[in-house]
């Protein structure tokens, strides 16, 4: 049977409660599961004798208030679908549980990191996401907690996270799950309108295609194509491509050999933003 707690006190007891050698995996979220989220749940299963599950919009992250205000919250079916999967323990706090002090964020330094990409469009999104998951992890205390790389650059900073606190828990990236017309599955692609949806899943197409440009050509020639490629599309906009390292997630000024590679992309489709990345 599932267990639900709303307070860490009570989560806490539950979990000292196991013997020394259960192994915890935890998997953060902000609730509105999908299929992505449940896949990470299975990959936890797999390799965990009990499965933590957090559902916490998390305030500080959101950059954006009406992001924060449309973010939508589907506790009832989020629960039905974790008892489903056989979840064993659900975290469900409260803002007021989570941020005793007020709602502040923590500065981190992840060694520049942070600044890339969504860091550069979205002011202090990751000391936000830094932030509670920080805290997510010394209340659940994991052994193990599993993260989606549609959210690379997120998880490249929980890797950071985890070294700079001096943290023992074991990250562990999951492919992306996809719809089945290749778009990245998030809980935004609800907030899409039709036409929107329809036209979503050029994005990928367009990363597949800069991956097979990227053999054979530099990396301003495929950033240009991508670019152009956007500007001519009716109802989505580029806000970035990017071509990175994927350690310093900083841009690519010359292929180095023995260096991984990603490209990562940012569009807006109407008034919801999409992310994916592919690598290269």
């Amino acid at each position: 049977m599932m267990l639900v707690y709303a307070k860490i006190d009570s989560l806490q007891e539950k979990l000292t409660s196991f013997k020394s050698n259960i192994s915890v995996g935890f998997v953060p979220t902000m609730g509105a599961l999908h299929q992505g989220h449940l896949s990470l749940i299975e990959e936890a299963k797999k390799n965990n004798d009990i499965v933590v599950v957090s559902i916490f919009v998390n305030p500080t992250q959101f950059d954006k208030k009406e992001d924060l205000d449309n973010y939508p919250i589907t506790m009832d079916s989020d629960i039905a679908m974790l008892e489903d999967i056989g979840c064993d323990i659900v975290f469900a706090p409260t803002a007021n549980e989570m941020y005793t002090d007020g709602l502040k964020s923590e500065h981190f330094d992840f060694g520049g990191i942070e600044y890339e990409m969504e860091g550069a469009f979205r002011e202090g999104h990751f000391d936000g996401v830094g932030t509670v998951v920080k805290r997510l992890f010394e209340i659940v205390k994991p052994h193990t907690s599993y993260f989606g790389e549609k959210d690379f650059q997120q998880l490249q900073i929980i890797k950071a996270l985890v070294k700079v606190e001096n943290m023992n828990i074991r990250i562990v990236g999951c492919p992306i799950y996809r719809e089945l017309d290749g778009l990245a599955m998030s809980s935004r692609n609800a907030r899409l309108t039709v036409a929107h949806r329809k036209a979503a899943p050029f994005i990928r197409k367009t990363l597949i295609m800069a991956q097979q440009k990227f053999g054979t050509e530099n990396a301003p020639s495929v950033l240009k194509w991508v670019t152009d490629s956007f500007e001519k599309h009716p109802l989505l906009t580029l806000e970035y491509f990017s071509i990175a390292d994927v350690e310093t997630l900083k841009p690519i000024v010359q292929r180095v050999q023995n260096h991984e590679y990603r490209g990562f992309i940012a569009v807006k489709a109407g008034k919801i933003r999409l992310i994916d990345n592919i690598e290269l």
